[in-house]
Formats: C-alpha cells, structure tokens, sequence
C-alpha cells in the first residue's frame, strides 16, 4: 500500500503540471484553462500593490485578505496564488490525516480518504484553476483539529479569521457552541469535543439526574466558560478583520464583501433552484424581504440538523455544508469543494455498501448534474429557449442531494457522544 508522503508527493507533482500546464492553454487555445476569478483576483491585488482599492475591480466581492495573499502575483509572478491555493489543498490532505487518526481510524483507511479527496477531479483542478477555496477548506478543517485538542482559543481566532474572510463558515457557530458541553466530561477534562474524537475507547460522563434536578447546573453548562471564550474570542477576530477593512475601503467593502452577498439577487443560469424565479423578474427591483426571504427554508433546514446532529460535529458540518449549498440562491460547481473536504471524514463511520448504496448515490449526484449542465449546454452554447427545462433539471438537482442526505444519515455509524446525548434525553424523558 502506498504511503501517504508518496501520495502527496504524487499529488504535489500533479498540481504542478497542471498549473505549467494551464499557463500553456491560456496562451494557445481558445478556451482557458484559468478561472475568470482568479483575474478578479489578481486585477483586485494589482490596484492594492499601487494603493488604490482592490474593490475598484468590477465583481470582486471579497475581503481584502485576498488580495493581500495574492500581491507576490504583481511582483513575483502572476501564477503565485495557484501554487498558494493548490498548497491549501494539499494541506487539507493533511489535516484529513491528521483528524481521522485522532479519531483512531485505521491507516490503510486513512490513506484511502485522504486519496479521495487529493485524486478527485473537482478538487485538483479547482486550486490548479486559481479558485481560493482551498484556504476555507484548510482553516475549517484546521478548527476541527483545534477543538478536538481542546485549543478553544485558537479554534475561535481561526473560526473567527474564516468567516471574515468567506462568509459561509458561519453556518458551523452554532454546533461548535452546542458541543462544547462541559456537562459530557468527567472531572479533570477539558471541555472539549475529544469523546467523540477517540472513538468507542471511552465513554463521556453525562449526569442526567443532575441535569434534572439541578437548574444552576444547567444553566452554567449553557453560560460555560469554553462557550463564552469561543464566541468573545471569534467574534472579535471578525470584528477586528471587518472594521479593519471598512477603515480602509470604507463602503465599498461592506457592499461588495458581506451585503451584496445578502441580497444577491443573479439572473444567470445556475444549479439553485431560485434562478428561474429571479430571471423572470429581474427587471423590476426586489424588496429587501424578498430578497432575504429565500434564506427561510435554508435557515431551517440548517436548525434542524444542527439540533439533531451537532454532537457527532465533523458529520453534522458535512450535512450542513450539503444542505446550504443545494438551497442556497445561487450554486456553482466550485461550492461542491466545500463539503468535498469533509466527506473523508464521514466515510469511516458510514455503513453503506461501497458497490451498492455507494455507487448509486454517486450515480444519482452525477447523473442529476449531468442532465442540469445539458440544458445549460443547450442555452449557452445553442441558444435555446430551455429555461423552463433548465429549472426543471434544478429542481431534480436539489431532489438528488435531498434524497443522497437522507440516505447517508440512516447509513450513518454515530459518535458515542452522540448517542449518549440521545440516550440521556430519552431518560429525561421517560423521568
């Protein structure tokens, strides 16, 4: 079995090539190899390296930070940030490694996950193509890995770093709040989420009588301490970052980088489920409501699985980050590699049979896409009037990732943190 310093190795080199070779297609064929957003991206750091705004490049909604990491593309060489971001990539590699032995999963199965997620396509060629989402993956996965040490100050600076500087990671504050319980360890451990990081090796102490009988009790596992610090501690990193950035770019930041997201409202062709709707009624200016209205059924959905499933967190992260993006008013193919890099941390505790269940959620999630992007062909590259046909296929889309979520939870190995929280509340119930 290869190890995985050879396959990282491997993946390294692969990367390699493919940036060389990208730079190649950009100068001698007619379609690019390159993201147009990474041009957003290094237009944006051209005007910061000669002071002026990086928001002055039409359709760059991001933070500053971005920018920033990207300025050796003016002085260096402008192919820095895809060794920056496919470097990101590989971390995420790493840190895959790094959580699923602490979680005591077998090597040869380790090497397996970690394989899943440096060989697949999506993946390598997104940072390979100039897209930073990499860097996100890398820091939530980093924050996993901080928790399960019980590093809750570090994992609140670089929880609080990530939604800064991509607004999305703040769909995981309320589990991570949730499973910092002091109420699941025994005396003299930290209150941190290790129970359900070392397997079924030991058992987290859950007092239920006391939790019953006790309300002081209860409400001080509430207002604990390792909450408090997490959200005094990330909410002021996010602050600091953002009223940094409004000091320097003033309006135009908070527009572009965190309200335009808000209320974005895109006409263009896409997997959501929304953009038929908004197409149809592009020309007449939406109200703030309605523009806000969408994120309903998505703020629900979210609830619910972060009520049923933040104790087994890597899992309830994995759901969450499915289910935001197959509801979210706007979905293009680079979102998929923010639940990507959390799937190899799911697949050790799933129970469904590789060459059956498996495969046909592969095919389903394939097939859906497939039949949504030969529409898409038909009206960008025909000009065919398929809209209709087009939000059909959408709709079909956000069905198959429902139908996949529901299969992968009934399939799902839980934590044994999980089920003793289960178990409790079924004795508080029953007393």
């Amino acid at each position: 079995m290869i190890g995985t310093r050879s396959i990282l190795v491997l993946s390294a080199l692969l990367r390699v090539v493919l940036i060389v070779y990208g730079e190649w297609q950009d100068k001698h064929m007619e379609v690019r190899y390159t993201d147009v957003d990474y041009s957003v991206f290094s237009d944006a750091a051209d005007l910061m390296a000669s002071g002026k705004s990086p928001y002055g490049r039409t359709t760059y909604r991001y933070s500053p930070l971005l920018a920033f990491l990207l300025l050796p593309n003016t002085f260096i060489h402008h192919s820095w940030g895809k060794f920056l971001f496919s470097s990101a990539d590989l971390l995420v590699g790493v840190f895959i490694r790094t959580i699923l032995k602490q979680r005591w999963v077998p090597e040869k199965t380790c090497t397996y996950c970690v394989m899943i997620w440096l060989f697949n396509p999506f993946t390598f060629t997104i940072g390979t193509r100039g897209n930073c989402e990499p860097i996100v993956c890398a820091t939530i996965l980093w924050v996993i890995i901080c928790l399960i040490n019980g590093n809750v100050v570090q994992a609140a600076v670089w929880y609080g770093l990530v939604v800064h500087f991509r607004i999305y990671p703040i769909i995981y504050a309320l589990p991570i709040v949730l499973v910092l319980d002091p109420q699941f360890f025994g005396s003299g451990q930290k209150p941190c989420i290790r129970s359900w990081s070392i397997g079924q090796r030991e058992k987290p102490h859950f007092n239920v009588s006391q939790n019953k009988l006790n309300p002081w009790v209860a409400l001080k596992s509430i207002f604990s301490m390792e909450r408090i610090i997490f959200g005094l501690v990330s909410g002021a990193v996010f602050l600091f970052c953002t009223g940094l950035s409004f000091y320097l770019y003033k309006y135009e930041f908070l527009h572009e980088a965190l309200l335009y997201h808000l209320t974005r409202t895109d006409p263009r062709h896409n997997f959501s489920l929304y953009f038929y709707h908004i197409y149809l009624h592009y020309e007449r200016e939406f109200s703030v409501v309605e523009k806000l209205i969408s994120f309903l059924p998505q703020f629900t959905v979210q609830l619910v699985l972060v009520f049923c499933f933040a104790w087994d967190l890597p899992f309830c992260f994995f759901l969450q980050t499915v289910a935001f993006v197959a509801f979210n008013k706007v979905i293009t193919a680079q979102y998929f590699v923010w639940f990507f890099c959390l799937l190899p941390l799911i697949l050790p505790w799933s129970k469904m049979r590789l060459k059956w269940e498996g495969l046909c959620c592969i095919i389903l999630w394939m097939g859906a896409q497939t039949h949504w992007l030969m529409w898409g062909y038909l009206l960008e590259f025909r000009g065919k009037n398929v809209f209709l046909q087009l939000w059909i296929a959408s709709l079909v889309f956000l069905a198959a990732n429902s139908l996949i979520l529901v299969m992968i939870i009934r399939r799902h190995s839980y934590s044994p943190l999980f089920e003793l929280r289960k178990s409790s509340q079924r004795a508080l119930k029953r007393d």
